[in-house]
């Protein structure tokens, strides 16, 4: 991506994840983190992206411990589901 040095909001936001996961080149990371440097509101985004992806990951890290459902349990629901109203 050939990304110009001077980034604004929208840009930003577009492209967080790849800066999040490190997978921008150095100029185009130095770009984000100039801009992070200067825009309170892009920093503010940033925290709540970063809060909302580990309240992700740890709803699912408990996904296993729900797994024990009961059998007659899932196979009610599927039943009802299949009925309809």
């Amino acid at each position: 991506m050939g990304m110009k040095t001077d980034l604004s909001c929208r840009e930003l936001v577009a492209f967080l994840a790849d800066y999040l996961s490190g997978e921008l080149s150095s100029e185009q990371a130095a770009a984000f983190d100039a801009h992070l440097a200067e825009c309170s509101a892009c920093v503010r985004y940033t925290r709540t992206y970063l809060q909302a992806m580990a309240v992700a990951k740890a709803s699912f890290d408990c996904a296993d411990e729900a797994a024990d459902v009961p059998e007659e349990l899932v196979e009610a629901i599927l039943e009802a589901r299949c009925a309809g109203p």
